[in-house]
């Protein structure tokens, strides 16, 4: 029955945190047991069995209780597999999905080594655009997971497509998160590349991607700023932070210390 098979996938992450706790007594239940189901409920024929498991996944992985060999091992090939060319189009969206959510937690080598190959070719995928799209709106996030040297050589030629793609979504997706790709760059590549790009973007034919281009426009100038000097940090959730100096902070008591944040969403631009 799927809702006990769903309901059982919502018990995994607290099973395991007990698990954790008790390792002395139980040191290899979670990772002969638990990992297992979790896996194989990632190509559960219903669909929220597999929303369940990948949830399920997410939680384990932010809570650092999958072991590496096992990521490696089991949960990367089994979304290698999903995310094939010639996977079913519902396992694939769900696939790529879960890719770019885990990419930020993962260590940068497993991210290059087995998820970046196959990122790069979901990005051209000619058959599902709702791939292409969550490629798009991650794109960010990936950069960051792999740093510059990986973005320059692989990332960027496959960001110029996304920015070009024929559907109009993809291209405010782009947009949207231009300023977290243009921070992983050097000062060189953005002024060269990104700078021409995101101009072509500011003047696109359609206003969505106009206007979303046009809210990224000061996150994406913030980036040529020398942090040191202006004081503009990225924070780990993707925002662009200001942070005051000691002494903006102590001419004026009634400033708030805190640090003022600028969301580079643009529901919040």
């Amino acid at each position: 029955e799927p809702t006990v098979r769903t309901e059982l996938m919502e018990q995994i992450p607290p099973i395991a945190i007990f698990l954790q706790e008790s390792r002395p007594k139980f040191p290899t239940v979670f990772f002969e047991y638990l990992m297992p189901i979790v896996v194989r409920y990632l190509t559960d024929v219903n669909n929220q069995v597999r929303k369940a498991g990948q949830e399920a996944l997410l939680i384990l992985l932010e809570q650092d209780l999958v072991a590496q060999s096992d990521i490696e091992n089991k949960v990367c090939p089994i979304l290698l597999d999903l995310s094939a060319p010639d996977s079913d189009d519902e396992y694939k969206v769900e696939a790529v999905n879960i890719i770019c959510k885990m990419a930020s937690m993962l260590s940068r080598t497993t991210v290059e080594h087995m998820l970046l190959p196959r990122f790069c070719e979901l990005c051209s995928d000619g058959k599902l655009f709702q791939v292409r799209k969550i490629c798009a709106a991650n794109f960010g996030d990936i950069c960051n997971a792999v740093g510059q040297e990986a973005t320059e050589r692989l990332l960027i030629p496959k960001f110029f497509e996304l920015c070009s793609d024929s559907v109009w979504g993809m291209r405010k997706a782009c947009a949207e998160c231009f300023m977290a790709v243009s921070y992983t760059t050097s000062p060189e590549v953005r002024r060269s590349k990104l700078s021409p790009l995101f101009i072509s973007l500011i003047s696109d034919t359609c206003r969505w991607v106009r206007q979303a281009a046009f809210q990224s426009l000061g996150p994406f100038i913030s980036t040529f700023a020398n942090p040191s000097s202006a004081g503009l940090y990225i924070r780990e959730d993707g925002t662009l932070s200001i942070r005051p100096s000691t002494q903006e902070v102590n001419s004026n008591s009634c400033q708030p210390s805190n640090n003022i944040t600028l969301m580079s969403s643009s529901t919040n631009a």
